[in-house]
């Protein structure tokens, strides 16, 4: 189905045709072209960080973090239950087993449960920032230093947060705040962290390129042409984030007093804008008949059928799911176009201006 207010669109505005065009004419388009290590640094340095390593998706990049750190068979990672499934997926290909948490009425990880959950084979705690809301990474990393764990960061949804944790990995998929089409990058401050993580993307090649490979490695690289595009999304970030900032607080106003919709907390940067609503299946289908996509919350981890759990619908994370969804957020999205999609809102639940 064709909407006319889609949730996601990229925002191309800058020098992307100019970036990728270049990488096109000087025959650079593989992963060993100049626009990779151009947007590596460009990215780190926009987060403060010293380190960055491109890869293909933030999947990968969050699969990368964790071989880096040494999981593998036999390790546990504390993962969110309120989380896309990629975040699970990461740890499950290392061979190790994801320990699931439920979430906060912000949606995400609620650290007061986090101890309960830690084992003797517990490795890493990975904090997803859910739709651009920062965990609570003063008590994750006092937990973490109190156990002698690491910290991986699931940031795909938080361009603009900056780094706590030993990694923190971006998507840079075509919804998310800044895009490369597909792509991911990992933030780190330790260096040897980040040699790791660039060997492993790039098959563990030895040195003379001997074709002996000592470890399991994967082909997860990013191309020129993709580090073109994300080069030139990171040099307009500051101007995203603050659109975006608009973009929420439009959607907060117009949306506070409408009986039937309940506003979830502000978020420190916006990917997507999320509610809950009262007849919420109903809703949906009223404004994709009006042209206005939506999307439905995350499933609770433990409801996959990869890693059931029968006690799904007591979690908190159920309940979110069960009435929550976000609507179109996007940079190029007007405030012409916020004000259709509020006041079909308020049209449904008979609370017109």
């Amino acid at each position: 189905m064709s909407y006319t207010y889609p949730v996601s669109m990229p925002w191309l505005k800058g020098r992307e045709l100019e970036y990728v065009t270049e990488a096109v004419g000087g025959g650079w388009i593989s992963s060993q072209g100049p626009y990779v290590r151009r947007f590596e640094e460009a990215f780190a340095a926009w987060n403060d960080m010293p380190h960055g390593v491109a890869c293909s998706s933030g999947t990968t990049a969050l699969t990368l973090a964790l071989r880096a750190l040494g999981v593998g068979r036999g390790d546990e990672v504390i993962v969110p239950e309120f989380t896309m499934i990629a975040t699970a997926w990461a740890v499950t290909y290392t061979g190790a087993t994801p320990v699931f948490v439920d979430c906060g009425d912000d949606l995400n990880i609620d650290v007061s449960r986090v101890e309960e959950k830690i084992t003797p084979r517990t490795k890493v705690i990975m904090p997803v920032h859910v739709y651009g809301r920062q965990c609570d990474m003063d008590a994750i990393m006092n937990l973490a230093y109190e156990y002698n764990l690491r910290v991986v960061e699931d940031s795909a949804e938080a361009h603009g947060v900056r780094p706590v944790g030993d990694i923190a990995c971006f998507s840079l998929f075509a919804n998310k705040i800044i895009t490369a089409g597909e792509g991911g990058v990992c933030l780190t401050r330790d260096a040897r962290l980040a040699e790791q993580m660039a060997h492993l993307r790039a098959m563990a090649f030895t040195k003379d390129h001997s074709f002996l490979h000592k470890k399991l490695a994967y082909n997860y690289r990013m191309t020129n042409m993709q580090a073109a595009v994300a080069l030139a999304q990171t040099e307009q970030l500051d101007t995203i984030l603050a659109t975006r900032r608009d973009i929420e607080k439009r959607y907060d106003e117009a949306l506070r007093d409408v009986p039937g919709i309940t506003l979830m907390p502000a978020r420190d940067v916006l990917w997507m804008y999320d509610l809950r609503a009262e007849r919420s299946e109903e809703l949906r289908a009223y404004l994709a008949d009006q042209g206005v996509e939506t999307r439905v919350f995350f499933k609770p981890m433990s409801r996959q059928p990869g890693y059931y759990d029968a006690d799904w619908p007591s979690l908190n994370a159920s309940r979110f799911s069960e009435d929550g969804f976000y609507l179109p957020t996007h940079t190029g999205l007007t405030a012409q176009d916020q004000e259709f999609v509020t006041d079909r809102i308020r049209d449904f639940y008979g609370a017109g201006r």
